[in-house]
């Protein structure tokens, strides 16, 4: 089995076997005895997995693992693409075979998938809400702990690149901002992703001030107030690449753009999800 790949988002399938097997483990790890209590054991059952609420469909993958883990035997077919911006009504996918696996896996599996279709339908919102702007919308590392490869995909955007961020305990241990951001452009492979461009985390102007001084490419505006943010874009507009996050809410985010800002992330994308509304409804066959 290859990776599952969405843009730049990949789950490792042993992650993914892993990270399943435990939430099954969590959830049946006795047994489902309503199931075999009422269930006969020869009864079949076809499964369709419904979306009640319009949403971006995000999770197939880990459904089909799920069942697949509770009854290797079942047919597990998708009806839409991942990705997908269906209709309420409309369905996800079709689960076919022996109706006490299916019952096994039904919670685990809509557990998954309601809140990585939560996740990608915020995230496919607020990135329509930024369309035309230039801007960026990007996660943080607020994930659900166990969660991140699953968090991560259902976004889509895979959060921050890949190169350097200097947080604000990174610099208080070393003397401050300027000397964090010296030492960081001092450092083996400080010149690899996004042309060698150091980000730090700053918090007030004269923390904006000090990182352009030491040549910090990039600076994470983290919860500045209203009127701070705006001094501070002003300050570093064209001087450096500027993501803005802590405390913005989405209907903060047309404000933040018209400031000129490069990348708005939002932990509220995955730290506080409202899972999607997603049913299973299963038939006798």
């Amino acid at each position: 089995m290859g990776r599952v790949r969405i843009t730049d988002v990949m789950i490792d399938p042993d992650a993914l076997r892993r990270t399943v097997r435990a939430a099954l483990e969590e959830d049946i790890a006795g047994g489902d005895v309503t199931s075999q209590a009422v269930v006969p054991e020869t009864a079949r059952g076809r499964g369709s997995i419904v979306a009640r609420q319009a949403l971006v469909v995000a999770g197939l993958p880990v459904a089909r693992e799920v069942f697949l883990q509770v009854g290797p035997a079942l047919e597990f077919h998708e009806s839409c693409a991942e990705g997908a911006d269906l209709a309420a009504g409309a369905t996800l996918a079709l689960v076919e075979g022996r109706a006490r696996a299916i019952l096994e896996g039904e919670r685990t599996a809509l557990n998954f998938l309601q809140r990585m279709s939560g996740i990608a339908t915020l995230t496919r919102h607020l990135v329509r809400m930024a369309a035309g702007s230039g801007v960026e919308i990007a996660d943080t590392r607020k994930t659900a702990p166990g969660l991140r490869p699953l968090d991560k995909y259902a976004v889509k955007i895979g959060g921050l690149y890949d190169g350097i961020l200097i947080k604000d305990n990174h610099w208080r241990l070393v003397g401050g901002v300027g000397e964090a951001v010296r030492r960081a452009r001092r450092a083996p492979g400080a010149a690899a992703p996004e042309g060698g461009r150091v980000e730090i985390e700053v918090g007030t102007l004269a923390e904006v001030r000090e990182a352009l001084d030491a040549g910090a490419g990039a600076l994470l505006l983290d919860n500045l107030d209203a009127a701070t943010l705006e001094q501070a874009v002003a300050i570093a507009r064209g001087r450096a690449f500027l993501e803005v996050s802590g405390g913005i809410e989405e209907g903060d985010i047309p404000r933040v753009i018209g400031l000129g800002v490069n990348r708005i992330s939002l932990g509220l994308l995955t730290h506080s999800v409202r899972a999607a509304d997603i049913a299973l409804e299963l038939l006798p066959i």
